[in-house]
């Protein structure tokens, strides 16, 4: 099988990608490897995490899954066209490899960086987490606000 990096999909579930072009050889030795226990690479890098993306009259909504994430754990990096949300799930259980039946559950450093389709105001933004759905709201710029400004005579 190909080294290829693994869809936040799949590590949280803890599937494997099956090509429809392997070979029998290279399905074989997945499998083989799921049954020894070596199915489940140990990775260091960031998984990607799922987003909805939606916007209102005057906002651009962002939600997302962060069940079992402590909100000093979370990271949010504002710009007037992009949002960074990243952070870290901890597992705090030490149970040994060995034991487990079943190992789906996705611990560890996560993060998405989202592109925004309309310019908004940074510090106005709201973060709210019920639930395990983080809830973001951005206002967007409003390009077509005037302002009259009276000059003062000093």
């Amino acid at each position: 099988m190909q080294n290829k990096k693994r869809s936040f999909f799949e590590r949280l579930t803890g599937s494997i990608r099956m090509e429809e072009d392997e070979s029998e050889d290279t399905k074989g030795s997945a499998i083989e490897n799921k049954k020894n226990g070596n199915w489940m690479e140990e990775e260091n890098d960031e998984a990607e995490l799922a987003v909805d993306v939606y916007q209102t009259a005057t906002d651009i909504m962002i939600q997302t899954m962060v069940a079992g994430v402590k909100p000093e754990n979370l990271d949010l990096n504002i710009a007037r066209d992009m949002i960074t949300i990243a952070g870290r799930r901890e597992e705090n259980r030490n149970i040994d490899e060995e034991n487990y039946f079943i190992k789906e559950l996705y611990w560890g450093k996560f993060s998405r960086t989202i592109s925004l389709p309309h310019e908004v105001e940074p510090e106005e933004a709201e973060a709210t987490e019920r639930h395990g759905l983080l809830t973001i709201r951005l206002q967007k710029v409003d390009k077509e606000k005037k302002a009259n400004i009276k000059v003062k005579s000093l």
